[in-house]
């Protein structure tokens, strides 16, 4: 499967690689494992999806920025690593913050699990976990961390 082309297919484009917040890398390269930091719901520099899920934002609209923070990591991913190199993805840990009553955290965590299965097909198959933390940068109402298997150099 070409990713390139099965983003076009979906009518998907990866968004401009951001670049750290800190003292860190976006992607860390560990003998044939990256490790993709956290990646927010930005758009081209253009912070998106800010508050809290079951507040201010909807579960849709969580879904809605999750799958944008599954494809900050394609292009972090792209840029980094080079999808011709990416043999699967391996997990994922999605963050988010909401309000006292809201339960839904699975439904948002589908938005980049389900994006990863449609772009990636196969090698999109993963395991996750998922954790409500009282807050995450910048006000934004979810994160997402990936690793994928590579091929080594």
């Amino acid at each position: 499967m070409n990713i390139t082309q099965n983003l076009k297919r979906l009518n998907l484009k990866l968004p401009n690689v951001s670049t750290p917040g800190g003292n860190y890398v976006s992607v860390n390269i560990r003998g044939n494992i990256a490790y993709i930091a956290i990646q927010f719901p930005i758009l081209n520099e253009e912070f998106l999806y800010q508050g809290r899920l079951g507040n201010e934002m909807s579960t849709e609209q969580g879904y809605k920025a999750m799958e944008l923070c599954a494809l900050n990591v394609l292009a972090q991913v792209d840029k980094k690593v080079g999808f011709d190199n990416i043999i699967g993805l391996n997990h994922i840990d999605a963050y988010f913050q909401s309000g006292k009553n809201w339960d839904d955290s699975p439904i948002v965590a589908n938005g980049a699990s389900d994006l990863f299965v449609k772009v990636l097909g196969d090698k999109g198959q993963h395991s996750r976990a998922i954790f409500g933390v009282e807050k995450l940068p910048r006000n934004f109402s979810v994160g997402l961390t990936a690793s994928f298997t590579i091929t080594p150099k």
